[in-house]
């Protein structure tokens, strides 16, 4: 398809955005969401800039009526969903387990966890009624496959995404609906920056790194039009991981 309609939730900053502006520079029809109106519009300004046919729905993807109105919004204006991006999430609030709360709780799985399943709900409704089916790619992270100490909330969440994304595969796969996850390591974000803290953390963690840097929001969107394109066409229920060689075993020294 020339010109395939894109979806995208968390839109406005980071991974979200890079990704946003990567398919607009590659001819697409992309539709953006977020919480905030007046930065939505000012992206959708800059992606028409870039070529594109691009709209935004303002969206919180924690509440039922407000995904089902962003995808409806996307089918009226394009016609069909090619690929949703389920980038919309949180870090939450960072401490040990003996802390947490459940006000803390569904702060972090009512944004990152039932975000995606309601954002999957709606994508599939569109998605098994289209010809050609479609592509889902559901945000994760390195610590969706591995602990972490003080982030018992955030790792649990993004340990059920991946769950949640075999799951959907399976029911996705009889109708064309190819359901992955991107799960990227560090990178460079402003959830970097506020989770390091200062760049002398920053230099720690780069250097035992195996790349020895954090990752680009650009190199996890070449990802996610990857998975979203017809080069992974036999590829579902799987989760690619963009860490720099994190997952291969983080060294107890920094690499030479």
């Amino acid at each position: 398809m020339a010109s395939p309609v894109i979806l995208i939730t968390g839109a406005l900053t980071g991974i979200g955005r890079a990704t946003a502006v990567a398919y607009a520079r590659a001819g697409a029809n992309v539709v953006v969401s977020g919480r905030h109106q007046d930065r939505g519009e000012r992206l959708v300004e800059e992606l028409g800039d870039l070529g594109a046919q691009a709209q935004f729905v303002k969206a919180d993807v924690r509440f039922d009526a407000e995904v089902e109105n962003l995808i409806d919004r996307a089918v009226e204006r394009f016609g069909r969903i090619d690929v949703a991006y389920n980038n919309a999430g949180t870090e939450g609030s960072p401490g040990p387990v003996t802390e947490v709360t459940g006000e803390a709780y569904e702060a972090t799985f009512d944004t990152n966890v039932r975000g995606t399943l309601l954002s999957l709900k709606h994508e599939f409704r569109v998605m098994r009624r289209q010809e050609g089916g479609g592509s889902v790619i559901n945000a994760s992270s390195t610590y969706g496959q591995m602990g972490f100490p003080d982030s018992t909330l955030y790792v649990g969440s993004k340990h059920a995404i991946i769950g949640i994304t075999k799951a959907a595969a399976l029911e996705g796969a009889p109708h064309g609906i190819r359901v992955n996850v991107v799960a990227p390591g560090f990178t460079q974000t402003a959830m970097y920056e506020r989770v390091t803290g200062s760049d002398a953390v920053r230099g720690a963690v780069n250097s035992v790194l195996p790349m020895h840097r954090a990752g680009r929001p650009e190199e996890v969107a070449e990802a996610v039009m990857f998975l979203g394109s017809d080069k992974a066409a036999y590829v579902t229920g799987q989760t690619l991981t963009l860490d720099g060689g994190l997952m291969a075993g983080w060294p107890l020294f920094p690499a030479a």
